[in-house]
């Protein structure tokens, strides 16, 4: 009973779709006939209803022809339409992008007429609130152009183009709105309105991962700087930039492979940006990895000459030190200088790296591929439009035919770079035209070598400073120099006349000469104020004629003819009854009185080998001696050596260590006891050691008053000093120059911090005056018989005078005593930090510097600047 019932049950359900199928079917049916209105009006019998265009019309066209809208449309009379072809018509003129609004209306007639809106055509476009990046920055990347057709959708494009133009620069907060100004004539002046907002700046820099090296020491290998901090403002690496995100991890990846970490990666970098959208904030996440030694060092060369014990030793690096990454890049590098010294210009060095995670070293293996030896093939000079060819050529130290020399090619390239008259960082490229044949490329971008000057500027020694110049420094484009100038201030002034051919008949033979005029005034301090001395009219010419000894060591000789006219004209109360009295002006001044001619002959050997007008290394020596006495009144050997040495430590940081010393041999007697035989114009003044005055140091006379009553001579503070110079000098300067940002290095600015010692001396001891105050008494109509004058007691004053006879007017004049200071080998020494600044208004150069190491009578000076002259 049981089984029938289950039975049933499914048979049921089988049959109970079809019949509810079966009673389903005649439903529409019985509808259709109870209700035949709705069943003969169909909704979709229009659109299947295919009718005939009887005619087509135009209307809302400015600027198109009717023809040309029918034809974007694609509808022509006698063509069938439905609703999907009239769809179709209207897509159609939209995608023109010539309509702003496009209807069909008609299409229950057949006279179908089209109903457009032309897009407006754009007058002008204007830029509003942009000042950060100027209209010629932007207008390039702005597709919308004048007389074009107007429309939105490209003008969002073009905002887009903007806004991205603001986040390259770091301005994330940009924000552009355009701006539509209906003009007549279906025409728009289309506005850009730009808020630009502030630089998107690195709030902060996270790294996580990190064990061995903490966040600070991590973020100084990067590229990116977190914003704020002291000089803040002149950072330019603070801004956010995609790019340098992607640089900054590479450099992550190699401070650590430096580090021994051969493992290390960088799982993710993410920058968000705050909610105020003016800052981000960069999240690195790294993984360190194990720290690997160096295994075995070998090497295999496929190169006759080139041994494998060379290769090792060139290596630099030993088993059992920390691997380092840059150590290996930097031993390929030499090895392959000391193959291109060999001739092989293109030696195939691969290192093998073999790592064992186990003991966790890495071998290296270094392996030679065969080459052929290479020759120059040909030497192409290009970018130069002023310069000729020959001008650089001559400074090839291959030619062409020549093998192969990676030192010769390098040291080609800092010659070019010398010669001032190329973009820096110029690059000699070599290029492989043939197995064995290399042409040696080096594009050349030129720079302005003449100047015309017009300059006016302020130094702490000169005051106001006048200058007109003009200097040709590639003279017709042939490496000669032409100069002219004039300058005026109010201790000097000067005219002179140069040229320079440094490469005489196409050899490497200088001549050069050189004629001018130089009014120079001397000066002492009264107190603390300078003031004019003597006056030194000096007008000369000279000759020189140089050539190179070998690579590195240049010889060259002159010629000077000087006349010399000294006089204290500037000075009229140094004198009584016309002559230069001792009393007042300092015998030491009378003496130097006169006119004078100097005829001498000189020599100087230069040794340089550094590696360009601001050098980062290398080395620059020189020796020079005149001989004064080849004819003339004035006979003297002067000798000077000066040395300079530079060390490129990495990151831009440049040290350099500079030496001079000179001295003064007289080849003539003096004209008397307590005169140096060399006169004071042709002593040394010279160092200028930062941190003390302009002729702040070395042998000098100090003059001071006895008495309260100063006399005009010697101020209100009763004491004067005259700097007087000295035969012998020596100066060393210890100097690190200090990198900062591109945005700094763009402005020309390079500040650095120095040590300066140095001392002037090797002066003959002058005769020294110590007057006492004298009473003079003048005789009057009522008493003829009073005396001239009475002298008394040194340090007395004018109240001590005894009672002047009666009938007689007394006058006093103060003593006073002068001492000798100054003249003394002992190290003066400052150190202070200074910076160069190529402004716009000429090379300006400041310093502070703290005097350490002083002397009795020297002239410290915390604070120096100097403006439009060269340093």
């Amino acid at each position: 009973m049981r089984a029938t019932l289950l039975l049933g049950t499914i048979v049921g359900g089988w049959a109970s779709p079809v019949l509810a199928q079966q009673a389903a079917a005649p439903a529409p049916v019985a509808a259709t006939t109870a209700q035949p209105a709705p069943a003969t009006t169909a909704p979709a019998a229009p659109a299947a209803q295919q009718r005939t265009i009887r005619s087509i019309s135009v209307q809302g066209a400015q600027r198109l022809e009717a023809d040309t809208v029918r034809s974007y449309a694609g509808l022509n009379p006698g063509d069938t339409y439905d609703a999907e072809k009239l769809d179709t018509a209207i897509k159609a003129l939209y995608e023109t992008e010539l309509f702003a609004d496009a209807q069909i209306q008609g299409a229950d007639t057949g006279n179908i007429v089209l109903v457009v809106r032309e897009n407006p055509v754009i007058n002008r476009i204007v830029l509003e609130g942009n000042k950060r990046i100027k209209d010629d920055k932007i207008l390039p990347e702005i597709r919308l152009a004048p007389r074009q057709i107007f429309t939105r959708t490209k003008a969002r494009s073009d905002v887009e183009r903007i806004i991205e133009l603001y986040k390259r620069q770091g301005r994330f907060a940009a924000r552009v709105e355009p701006k539509v100004v209906t003009l007549d004539q279906n025409r728009v002046d289309l506005v850009f309105e730009i808020t630009e907002g502030d630089k998107s700046k690195v709030r902060a820099i996270n790294i996580i991962g990190n064990e061995q090296f903490d966040d600070g020491r991590l973020r100084k290998e990067m590229f990116t700087r977190e914003s704020g901090g002291f000089l803040g403002f002149l950072k330019s690496n603070d801004s956010y930039d995609p790019d340098r995100l992607a640089a900054d991890q590479q450099k992550l990846r190699a401070f650590y492979l430096t580090q021994g970490y051969a493992d290390f990666r960088v799982v993710s970098a993410l920058a968000e940006l705050t909610p105020d959208r003016r800052d981000f904030v960069i999240t690195y996440v790294v993984e360190e990895g194990k720290r690997y030694k160096f295994g075995d060092i070998t090497a295999e060369s496929e190169l006759r000459d080139f041994k494998p014990e060379l290769i090792v030793a060139l290596a630099g690096v030993k088993k059992g030190d920390w691997f380092n990454a840059k150590a290996v890049e930097d031993a390929v590098t030499r090895m392959n200088e000391a193959a291109g010294l060999l001739g092989y210009a293109f030696t195939e060095i691969d290192p093998n790296y073999e790592r064992n995670a186990e003991t966790q070293t890495m071998g290296i293996a270094f392996r030679v591929g065969e080459t052929p030896r290479t020759y120059v093939d040909r030497i192409n000079v290009s970018g130069n439009t002023g310069t000729r060819d020959k001008v650089v050529r001559r400074e090839f130290r291959v030619n062409e035919g020549d093998a192969f020399n990676t030192v010769k090619v390098k040291r080609s390239q800092d010659r070019i770079q010398s010669l001032g008259y190329f973009q820096e960082k110029l690059e000699i490229k070599q290029e492989q035209v043939a197995p064995d044949r290399v042409a040696l490329n080096v594009e050349v971008e030129e720079k302005p070598t003449g100047q015309l000057q017009l300059s006016a500027g302020y130094s702490s020694l000169e005051r106001f400073i006048l200058a007109a110049s003009i200097e040709q420094n590639n003279f017709r484009g042939m490496g000669q120099s032409l100069s002219a100038g004039i300058n005026y201030s109010r201790y000097s002034k000067s005219v002179q006349l140069g040229f320079t051919e440094p490469y005489l008949f196409d050899k490497q033979i200088l001549l050069g000469g050189q004629i001018y005029r130089r009014d120079f005034n001397s000066f002492n301090f009264i107190g603390n104020e300078r003031n004019r001395t003597y006056s030194q009219i000096q007008t000369g010419a000279g000759l020189s004629l140089g050539f190179p000894v070998n690579e590195f060591i240049n010889f060259g000789t002159r010629y000077t003819l000087n006349f010399d006219n000294i006089t204290l004209a500037n000075r009229p109360e140094f004198f009584t009854n016309g002559q230069c009295d001792p009393l007042k002006a300092g015998q030491y001044l009378c003496d130097e009185i006169g006119k004078r001619t100097t005829s001498s002959i000189g020599y100087s050997a230069v040794f340089d080998n550094t590696n360009g007008i601001r050098a980062t290394q290398g080395q620059r020596l020189s020796f020079s001696q005149d001989f004064a006495g080849l004819g003339g009144d004035v006979r003297y050997i002067r000798s000077r050596a000066e040395g300079t040495k530079y060390w490129g430590l990495g990151r831009g940081f440049v040290l350099s260590a500079r030496a001079e010393g000179g001295y003064i041999h007289p080849l003539q007697n003096a004209k008397r006891e307590g005169l140096d035989p060399i006169r004071i114009s042709d002593r040394f003044f010279t160092p200028q050691l930062r941190g003390f005055d302009i002729r702040g140091i070395g042998p000098r006379i100090r003059r001071t008053s006895y008495s309260e009553d100063a006399s005009a001579l010697l101020g209100e503070e009763g004491q004067i000093t005259d700097a007087l110079g000295g035969r012998a000098y020596y100066m060393g300067r210890l100097e690190l120059e200090i990198p900062l940002g591109a945005g700094a290095r763009n402005l020309g600015l390079r500040p650095s911090a120095f040590v300066d010692v140095g001392s002037l001396f090797k002066l003959r001891t002058p005769n020294l005056l110590n007057l006492p105050g004298t009473c003079f008494y003048v005789a009057s109509a009522e008493n003829v018989t009073a005396p001239a004058a009475q002298v008394l007691a040194v340090g007395q004053t004018r109240a001590n005078c005894a009672a002047a006879p009666t009938g007689t007017v007394l006058n006093f004049q103060p003593g006073y005593r002068e001492e000798f200071l100054g003249n003394s080998a002992k190290p003066r020494l400052a150190v202070g930090i200074g910076v160069n600044w190529t402004s716009p208004f000429g090379p300006l150069r400041i310093d502070l510097a703290k005097a350490l190491l002083t002397q009795d009578g020297d002239d410290p000076k915390l604070f120096s600047f100097n403006v439009g002259t060269a340093f």
